[in-house]
């Protein structure tokens, strides 16, 4: 795919010719952290065990692309959280977590034509089950963060708990979940939008019949088909009419 070529300031288009009508679609996904929300969820909870700076950076290098194996990388930062307590969690939901700028109004915009919306991150459920009320979103998938019970109870293990569909939610199973999505839904992935900030959503991008980059690293918005560089997630309803 070439690369993206300027639609409008900070909004990038390639491999089609704007606008799309948004009643042809029937499924938008978003992934959540940096793209439906403001923060790295697990870079803030490890800012209350004082290792933002160590998680972070792990964090970045595997957004980028540069570490591959996305679950051993949660892993390692997970592993680095044990013995933070969910009153910190608690925390940076009530004092750092904001949508970004434009997420209810294209999340009512899909949903007044009928789409359904799914949110699938490679986060915690602890943050997804919230963002899912508050926007009205029919389908999460995202990963159990393991709560010590007994003697430390309310503190992560440093671990996380299998779901009956298997261990971590990254770039794979993104992709699997917006199949699976749109085969409950009895659509084609065609019908389906994908956006996401990073190397795990390209999985889930590739699938989709329109791929949206959201402020996303340079690999995503080289192969998005729409690439959001300055503004707000409602921009994308400049090329959907």
């Amino acid at each position: 795919m070439t690369s993206p070529t300027e639609f409008a300031p900070g909004l990038a288009v390639q491999g089609f010719t704007p606008p799309l009508n948004l009643k042809d679609f029937k499924l938008i996904a978003f992934d959540m952290d940096s793209t439906l929300i403001n923060i790295e969820c697990v870079d803030e909870i490890a800012d209350a065990a004082g290792l933002k700076a160590e998680v972070a950076a792990i964090t970045e290098a595997t957004m980028r692309g540069e570490i591959a194996d996305f679950k051993e990388s949660l892993r390692q930062r997970v592993r680095l959280l044990r013995g933070v307590t969910v009153a910190h969690m608690e925390q940076v939901l009530a004092e750092r977590l904001q949508l970004n700028p434009g997420a209810e109004a294209l999340v009512q915009a899909c949903k007044a034509v009928g789409m359904k919306v799914l949110l699938v991150s490679g986060g915690f459920t602890y943050f997804t089950d919230r963002v899912r009320d508050r926007l009205g979103i029919d389908f999460t998938r995202s990963n159990v963060l393991e709560i010590e019970s007994g003697p430390n109870c309310g503190q992560l293990t440093g671990r996380m708990v299998d779901q009956p569909w298997g261990d971590i939610c990254d770039g794979a199973e993104k992709r699997k979940m917006l199949l699976e999505t749109c085969a409950l839904l009895g659509i084609s992935p065609q019908q389906a939008i994908a956006m996401g900030d990073g190397a795990n959503d390209l999985p889930m991008m590739g699938e989709a019949g329109l791929s949206v980059a959201y402020h996303a690293k340079p690999k995503v918005r080289e192969q998005a088909m729409v690439a959001i560089n300055e503004g707000g997630l409602d921009r994308l309803l400049e090329v959907l009419r």
